[in-house]
């Protein structure tokens, strides 16, 4: 049986104000707010605002967030180095100085990656810092309506859906709550998999640290206006079920094939699991 879920949400918004991906003015946004923690630069007072409270309660997030950053990485080398060509990055967040792009060449050169976001932020970034590479594109779509994302993508983005493609959902299912049926999307995508295909996930989790946790998830949600979902290590597995899981199977995210020193649980704080479909 799965484990319960901690559901962290932001304060419910008036029914008759409209779903938004992006923060209103004097709030924070979850995209330039994780950027703000891998050191990046486009944020503004209330992302520093949100970073500081934040890092009092749980002092680590900071560290997370790298370390996610850092498995990123290296499953995409991993990945390119097995044969895929091929990337697409859902819930992409800000260009950073390491894409998936820049990574993915050097292993394979002339790979071709798809970024997804619905953040209008994002996107204005991505498509001006990224569109002068003609094997990257950049793609409006959400997540919750999959199959108008595998449409998107299908349509305007150069993936070739009978070779095998390494999706990448890091860090954006913990912003999706039981009544988006997370596992459902996931299925749905490893259903579209050509075989050879791979699926990497990297997940919020209490596990290590249930209170600081809990409380930092709760300024987020306040902050962002955005739900925060922490979830335990067997619903994580589940979103490569019916995969074969790479080794080292489920672990945390600095224990995922590290090249250095391994960051301890309550600092990594996110799990990583990477399944292939023979």
């Amino acid at each position: 049986m799965s484990e319960p879920e901690m559901i962290i949400a932001a304060p419910p918004a008036p029914a008759s104000a409209p779903s938004r991906p992006w923060a209103t003015a004097g709030e924070a946004n979850l995209a330039r707010f994780y950027d703000l923690l891998l050191g990046g630069k486009d944020n503004y007072a209330a992302d520093r605002d949100l970073a500081e409270r934040l890092l009092r309660v749980q002092p680590h997030a900071r560290t997370a967030a790298r370390e996610n950053r850092a498995f990123v990485g290296r499953v995409v080398r991993a990945l390119a180095e097995h044969g895929v060509a091929q990337f697409l990055d859902i819930g992409c967040g800000l260009p950073t100085r390491e894409n998936v792009h820049q990574i993915a060449q050097r292993h394979a050169p002339g790979a071709r990656v798809v970024y997804v976001d619905h953040d209008p932020i994002v996107l204005s970034h991505a498509r001006a810092l990224l569109a002068d590479d003609g094997n990257v594109s950049v793609v409006g779509a959400d997540l919750r309506d999959r199959d108008a994302l595998l449409e998107a993508v299908t349509v305007s983005a150069p993936l070739d859906w009978t070779r095998p493609v390494g999706v990448l959902l890091t860090s954006v299912l913990h912003h999706l709550t039981a009544d988006d049926r997370p596992h459902e999307l996931a299925a749905g995508l490893r259903r579209a998999m050509p075989p050879g295909s791979a699926l990497a996930v990297s997940h919020l989790t209490a596990d290590p640290a249930p209170g600081a946790v809990a409380e930092a998830a709760a300024l987020y949600a306040a902050g962002c206006g955005a739900p925060l979902v922490p979830r335990g290590r067997a619903e994580v597995a589940a979103f490569i079920d019916g995969l074969e899981p790479l080794e080292p199977g489920v672990v945390f995210t600095s224990e995922w094939r590290p090249e250095g020193p391994v960051r301890p649980p309550d600092q990594a704080l996110m799990y990583a699991a990477v399944g292939l479909r023979r």
